[in-house]
């Protein structure tokens, strides 16, 4: 539905429009997730998931999807399940914003910082460092900042503040082996967890130059971001490569490989299903080398191995955030929004979109589905 009558003007503190989509996928722009059923759809928010429900009910994936088939953008789905636009081009997901802009004669004002914001009887005095204006309703959308100042704007007009910190990012292992020897080397399915605690997640993990990666490291980082904050970034990690079998299942296979290579070299025949380096590097790391064949590894060599496979242990000191899609966990309190239309239930007139609110998703397109569910409920609802 579009209103004519509306006289819309979008204020931009930067010279740049849409900065964060440009970035997204790799500069493909990653729209949303091939998720239609809102129940596991919410699975990937850490924060908002309960909030998010109602809004999915409104405009979900396939609305997404639609609504930009609408505007001429197909979008593609790959194996993982991300979407991005058929031409594997951000600047398509911009141009198609900026058109419409264009079309719907929406004023947009960049380097335009605003300094205050004002609620006097009906309207909103807004001041800027180019004029101040004047609205019937307000739509924040400021997107997540890792520092409380950012939110002052709004902390003025009454609302809480639930303090920005990291969410999304990889973790640092300065001082191990394993990082120097290994980087650039994937495992399709292993299990991080913070030690000391029951925080898990399992899946692909990439060992990098600085530490360890990829989608379960980063859905960690999401669920257990307050944690990790309160360990101020350090804390032991441990990864099961052979994941999901224990460690007792993993003595037994290996068992049961000692009996039936037992001429083998073990360096030379690697097992579940993980990367020849890895292995080699679990292997020597637990006294194996390829001087003695399987069935001379003794048991207390073999149990090293097994306990390598299942626990290997890291020291995690600090973090490194997620290539330039940067989220916060944190923002306004949800306990202020109304998530059947978004308004504030502090300042009537004025009403969040993105990533402002304490809601933000794992990597793969959700944080953009909650700002375009959210935006058009907005929409919707003034």
């Amino acid at each position: 539905m579009k209103n004519q009558n509306f006289e819309i003007t979008i204020l931009e503190k930067t010279n740049k429009l849409l900065s964060k989509v440009k970035v997204s996928g790799g500069g493909r722009c990653n729209v949303t997730h091939q998720c239609f059923e809102t129940t596991e759809l919410i699975k990937n928010y850490p924060r908002g998931s309960k909030e998010l429900r109602q809004v999915f009910s409104r405009f979900n994936v396939q609305d997404t999807i639609d609504w930009f088939k609408k505007q001429g953008v197909i979008l593609k789905t790959e194996e993982d399940g991300r979407m991005f636009p058929d031409s594997n081009h951000s600047q398509t997901i911009i141009d198609c914003f900026l058109n419409l802009a264009t079309e719907l004669k929406i004023k947009i004002i960049t380097q335009c910082e605003v300094f205050s914001i004002q609620k006097i009887k009906e309207q909103f005095s807004v001041k800027t460092n180019q004029d101040s204006f004047s609205a019937d309703a307000m739509v924040c959308a400021l997107g997540g900042h890792n520092k409380s100042g950012a939110y002052d704007l709004l902390k003025n007009l009454g609302h809480t503040i639930d303090k920005p910190i990291p969410s999304l990012f990889t973790l640092n292992l300065p001082k191990e082996d394993i990082k120097k020897e290994l980087q650039g080397v994937s495992v399709k399915n292993a299990q991080v967890l913070i030690q000391g605690t029951k925080l898990n997640y399992s899946g692909p993990v990439l060992i990098t130059h600085w530490g360890l990666s990829g989608p379960a490291v980063l859905k960690l980082s999401a669920f257990a971001a307050q944690e990790f904050f309160d360990l101020n970034y350090t804390s032991q990690i441990r990864v099961n490569w052979a994941y999901p079998l224990k460690i007792d299942e993993v003595i037994e296979t290996l068992k049961t490989l000692q009996k039936e290579k037992h001429k083998a070299l073990p360096l030379s025949n690697t097992a579940f299903d993980l990367p020849k380096r890895l292995w080699e590097f679990l292997c020597t790391s637990s006294g194996i080398t390829n001087d003695k064949p399987w069935a001379e590894i003794n048991n207390k060599h073999l149990n090293k191995l097994a306990e390598n496979l299942c626990s290997s242990t890291f020291k995690m000191e600090g973090k490194t955030t997620f290539k330039e899609e940067f989220v916060t966990c944190g923002g306004i309190n949800l306990k202020e929004i109304d998530f059947t239309s978004m308004q504030s239930k502090v300042l009537p007139g004025l009403y969040f979109a993105g990533e402002v609110m304490n809601v933000d998703g794992i990597t793969g397109g959700f944080n953009f589905q909650s700002a375009w569910s959210t935006a058009w409920l907005c929409a919707q609802s003034i």
